[in-house]
């Protein structure tokens, strides 16, 4: 999460404090994925829209001017620090989709073995594109990342 905080000073004591940048905000979700260029990645987008909708039982919002998230959660640091952050989300990036699954992804061994082709990062999935996986595998894993997402 490291990119999507900036510093600030805080006023007349010197310290450093983190403030998150990406949070939830009311933009148009129909409008941003309609925004995709690609139109495979932007179908894909909408098809995952529907996907973690249906999972979540969540409607979809904007998170930044970027990422649609579903669900809402305090997560606390190690620190104390806490932040309010989207249970599931995705980004339609130009390289990737990208789904943020706010847990530790190599959990999900069993599930990543039988999705077919994807990379990961510290809970992020990236997929080039939706037909690269198995959608029930796919449902599977964010059902089980949407069950364990701030843990």
């Amino acid at each position: 999460m490291g990119a999507l905080v900036s510093r600030i000073r805080c006023a007349g004591v010197g310290n450093v404090m983190a403030e998150l940048k990406t949070k939830a905000n009311d933009g148009d979700v129909g409008a941003f994925l309609a925004s995709v260029e690609d139109e495979q990645r932007q179908a894909d987008a909408r098809d995952l829209c529907t996907l973690m909708e249906e999972v979540s039982g969540e409607p979809p919002v904007m998170w930044g001017p970027s990422i649609v998230g579903f669900g809402n959660e305090r997560l606390v640091y190690a620190s104390g620090r806490e932040v309010d952050w989207m249970s599931i989300g995705f980004s339609p990036r130009k390289t990737a989709l990208t789904l943020y699954l706010t847990c530790d992804i190599a959990q999900f061994s069993t599930q990543l073995e039988n999705l077919g082709t994807y990379r990961t990062g510290k809970g992020c999935l990236y997929l080039k594109r939706l037909s690269d996986v198995d959608r029930d595998v796919l449902t599977e894993l964010v059902a089980a990342a949407l069950a364990n997402s701030g843990k």
